[in-house]
């Protein structure tokens, strides 16, 4: 199974309530990304953002340059219906991100759900070269620390802590803030985080 396949298929025979990322409101992520002090017109990308309410959250506050990449159309389009017609104003990317050719730079780039995800050092170099070229100030990242979990939806992931991510994105990056925080499942269970934020050098 592709992991187009396998990522359609959650997204078709799953709800929110029974996928562990679902967050009722991202506050964490909103946080972050109020933090960066950007006019409301910054273009901003939510990457993996499959039918987070990231983006309506983000639109509720005014902002109107958003971009919402997945890997899963099935995701996408449940974003979509739900948003209804404020769907209009958003940009919709099916995308497996390390395929991604981007057009247009973007003043935050935002993932939660991608990065952890991409376990083989090629990958990791892809995603590294794509946000050295296509982020103008902000990279706000989230991956399961090292006291989260081994897998996610069944698959494997790469736990970091914040000096791993500080490593990682060294070249063309500086940190400003860096935490742990725990995600409580919609199935009462914690999952350990670690966000970073980092300026463009």
């Amino acid at each position: 199974m592709t992991n187009k396949s396998h990522w359609d298929n959650v997204y078709q025979t799953k709800q929110p309530n029974e996928v562990s990322w679902t967050q009722g409101k991202p506050e964490t992520s909103l946080r972050l990304i109020s933090n960066c002090n950007l006019p409301k017109t910054a273009r901003i990308i939510d990457v993996g953002g499959g039918d987070s309410t990231l983006v309506d959250c983000l639109l509720e506050l005014g902002y109107t340059d958003l971009t919402v990449l997945d890997i899963s159309d099935k995701a996408i389009e449940k974003a979509k219906v739900r948003l209804g017609e404020s769907a209009n104003k958003v940009k919709w990317i099916i995308s497996d991100i390390t395929e991604f050719q981007p057009t247009e730079k973007y003043a935050v780039w935002h993932d939660r759900a991608t990065f952890h995800f991409l376990t083989e050092a090629i990958q990791i170099e892809k995603y590294q070269s794509l946000v050295q070229n296509y982020v103008s100030d902000y990279l706000i990242m989230a991956t399961f620390s090292t006291t989260g979990p081994l897998k996610c939806s069944g698959l494997d992931i790469k736990q970091y802590t914040i000096a791993d991510l500080e490593s990682t994105f060294q070249n063309g990056f500086q940190k400003v803030e860096g935490f742990y925080e725990d995600h409580k499942t919609p199935f009462e269970t914690i999952q350990n985080f670690v966000f970073c934020r980092f300026k463009k050098k």
